[in-house]
């Protein structure tokens, strides 16, 4: 890990991301240097790089090794109904005033290998809102949105959807929205059927047009400061007016230069209305 903190590294990091931004049109020059920087020690350890300039060859000449390391850059880790009390008071708060609109689009950014997507597929089928609604998921990793389409789940994995399916005020038994086959649950079409599945990138694209509820959560953690501003303006420019910004529990828009165009709703849970 020291090697992370001399001057060699730092220069030999700049030309990294460069290169991976030119070969891959990924851009990761904007995210937090500490964690990029620990990240990036994990992948030289796990992939047998001594250096970072070894490494850069290594996944400059071989896309499936650029798909290894997005795995450690992007971290796919979630979980169905992740922080129970965020998706009860977007049960409880939000879809009230979701119901007041003829159609809906939701922007799940940075929706990683789908949990969260289906989660709030889930939501809003109980409270009767999914065949109205679009949603958008969208990732800069393609091997996170592949399996994110499938809409599988590890067997592993149920128990603690069950329990946070609960937490979150869930209305029926789980196991109504999934068939349990080959070792795997798999989700019902329905839960599909509205969502579409994107490759967009929060450092470079534009905004999906007026969405209604955008959900970006613990993804921002890993912004610099002016790249959390990037996105927070894509968020801004993307939602109607009065509509709703959810973020992880570590995250905020306080320090922000967009904040002034938000209002905590539900403070306790990072979810922000769009005031203008």
């Amino acid at each position: 890990m020291e090697r992370t903190l001399t001057p060699e590294f730092e220069h030999e990091l700049q030309r990294f991301l460069a290169s991976i931004n030119l070969t891959y049109d990924v851009d990761f020059r904007h995210y937090a240097p500490a964690s990029l920087k620990r990240t990036l020690v994990q992948a030289m350890n796990r992939m047998g790089c001594h250096t970072l300039l070894v490494l850069q060859e290594k996944v400059l000449h071989d896309a499936d090794a650029f798909g290894d390391l997005m795995q450690w850059l992007t971290i796919p880790v979630s979980e169905m109904f992740r922080d129970p009390t965020y998706f009860l008071a977007l049960r409880e708060q939000v879809i009230p005033h979701l119901h007041t609109y003829p159609s809906i689009k939701v922007w799940v950014a940075g929706c990683s290998t789908g949990e969260e997507v289906y989660s709030l597929a889930i939501l809003l089928h109980e409270e009767g809102l999914l065949a109205r609604t679009t949603l958008y998921a969208t990732d800069i990793n393609s091997r996170s949105l592949a399996k994110a389409s499938l809409g599988t789940l590890g067997l592993d994995a149920l128990k603690k959807f069950t329990e946070n399916y609960h937490a979150a005020g869930g209305k029926r038994a789980p196991s109504d929205y999934y068939a349990t086959t080959g070792g795997a649950a798999t989700f019902h079409r329905v839960l599909k059927h509205n969502v579409t599945f994107t490759d967009h990138s929060l450092v470079t694209d534009a905004v999906f047009s007026e969405t209604h509820l955008i959900s970006c959560r613990n993804v921002l953690i890993y912004f610099d400061r002016a790249l959390q501003d990037r996105a927070i303006g894509l968020f801004h420019e993307s939602l109607c007016k009065k509509c709703f910004l959810g973020l992880g529990a570590r995250e905020t828009i306080q320090f922000s230069q967009h904040a002034q165009y938000f209002d905590p709703f539900v403070k306790k849970e990072r979810i922000y209305q769009k005031m203008s």
